[in-house]
């Protein structure tokens, strides 16, 4: 068989553990040949993005961070942004994507992405076009898996980052936020906060009050803890007000995607109205998604890998690998366009709040 192999969305660590699973496995297992998709979708809108894959291609890329076929969270098929005569405006060229599927012989696809490019994924694959999913995120936010690929190398670096802030923070007596990515959902920070040892995890499932943030950073300070760590995701906001939105919008139509960032802020000025302790933000942005994977997020994507060729070889087009209970299964694609968030009355949040964790709530 001829498949493609595409990787969307934001990068992600794992992602090319994965292609390396692919490539190997397809070769030596089942004898197939693979074409490499480049930059998300926009290879297979635009022409002279396609590019064959062997066994050398994926040689020592098993720690590597990032894509060696490059991605993009902008390039949608369904919305595709061009220039006409000077102007910006957005298209269908999902008809375009399918028949150059057709164009490079692709007896399938394999989609490698988040929510977007597995949504997309979906709406291609009722077009006709033979599709399976592999799902990747740092947000760990799909609801058709236990877990992304991605979050856990991204959790250990918000988890040594807390750690960092912890000697800073004691020596000078301050308030240390830290704004981690997520988007709007909160596994990355109540995780890292948790394994971090944060005084306070603010998270998008659970507006917080600022008058219940400043009762723990003063009841810290009585105990003779002088400082106080407060994790906060970037989707987290105040009760009664909105997220923070950086830059918004791009002005090119169908070229950007809501920027989140500034929560940090938000929360540091709001507290500096009503304390006098020292306040710091650090923000970890894109440190988040780069560097090596982990080894459980090495392991992760080659499974997911492996597994992405039997679902082609037993004829499950239309779905995507995933974790279940500890085994790699599969789920419709159609899965992974409902979105997953904390429960703010489980038991993540739930034990947390036993170890004396405040949510602002």
């Amino acid at each position: 068989m001829r498949i493609g192999v595409m990787t969307g969305g934001g990068d992600c660590p794992g992602l090319n553990p994965l292609i390396r699973a692919i490539i190997k496995r397809g070769i030596l297992d089942y004898g197939c040949e693979f074409i490499g998709i480049e930059n998300g979708y926009q290879g297979l809108v635009e022409p002279g993005l396609a590019r064959p894959l062997g066994l050398s291609d994926v040689r020592g890329i098993l720690n590597k961070g990032g894509t060696i076929l490059g991605t993009s969270n902008k390039a949608n098929p369904f919305e595709y942004a061009m220039k006409v005569d000077g102007n910006w405006v957005t298209k269908d060229m999902s008809e375009t994507a399918v028949q150059r599927a057709r164009e490079l012989q692709l007896d399938g696809l394999i989609a490698i992405g988040g929510d977007g490019t597995l949504s997309m994924a979906h709406r291609l694959s009722l077009k006709g076009l033979n599709i399976i999913g592999c799902p990747k995120t740092i947000d760990n936010d799909l609801s058709g898996t236990d877990q992304t690929f991605g979050f856990d190398t991204a959790r250990s670096v918000c988890v040594e980052a807390i750690d960092r802030l912890h000697s800073t923070a004691e020596s000078h007596d301050r308030v240390m936020i830290i704004e981690l990515m997520g988007r709007h959902a909160g596994f990355l920070t109540c995780d890292s906060g948790v394994a971090g040892g944060a005084d306070v995890i603010l998270i998008p499932e659970i507006p917080y009050r600022i008058d219940s943030v400043i009762d723990k950073i003063k009841r810290r300070g009585t105990a003779k803890h002088s400082f106080t760590i407060i994790a906060v995701s970037e989707g987290a906001y105040p009760h009664g007000g909105t997220i923070s939105i950086q830059g918004g919008l791009d002005e090119a139509p169908g070229r950007g995607v809501v920027r989140l960032g500034g929560s940090g802020k938000v929360l540091a000025d709001l507290l500096a109205q009503k304390i006098e302790a020292e306040i710091r933000v650090t923000v970890l942005g894109h440190l988040q998604r780069g560097g090596a994977p982990t080894a459980a997020d090495r392991l992760l994507a080659t499974r997911y890998g492996c597994k992405a060729l039997e679902l082609i070889y037993d004829d499950l087009w239309g779905h995507m690998v995933a974790l279940r209970n500890g085994a790699i299964t599969h789920t419709p694609l159609a899965e992974s366009r409902k979105e997953k968030r904390i429960d703010p009355d489980g038991q993540e949040v739930r034990f947390a709040k036993s170890l004396g964790i405040s949510f602002g709530d």
